[in-house]
């Protein structure tokens, strides 16, 4: 068998106030989430647990990110792959020690089929 591409779904968040990148990679990936409801693995034999998640987060400083944080975000698959790369936006704030951190996620759901 071969792992095959079955869906790609992007999302962007933000952490308002306080530059927390892994709140605005949460928030990410919770909006990519919101636009998808995946009916495919059951009709080509498969369960949820069975795919595999590979996604990508780009922020501007990628090892502010929990990665494990961002994987627990996922109730199914048997394994989750989690990359951050640099990206995203830092939005100054009113004050110097205030700005805003902009995610980006992307995420690839592959089956084995």
């Amino acid at each position: 068998m071969t792992v095959q591409r079955c869906l790609l779904e992007m999302g962007w968040g933000a952490d308002l106030h306080g530059g927390d990148y892994t709140k605005a990679a949460q928030r990410a990936v919770q909006n990519a989430l919101q636009h998808v409801s995946l009916g495919f693995p059951g009709v080509m034999g498969k369960s949820a647990s069975s795919m595999v998640l590979d996604v990508t987060i780009g922020v501007q400083e990628p090892d502010k990110v929990s990665k494990e944080t961002i994987a627990s975000l996922f109730p199914y698959g048997q394994q989750k792959n989690v990359k951050v790369v640099k990206g995203g936006l830092d939005v100054p704030g009113g004050r110097p020690d205030d700005f805003c951190a902009v995610a980006n996620a992307a995420i690839i759901v592959s089956l084995d089929v």
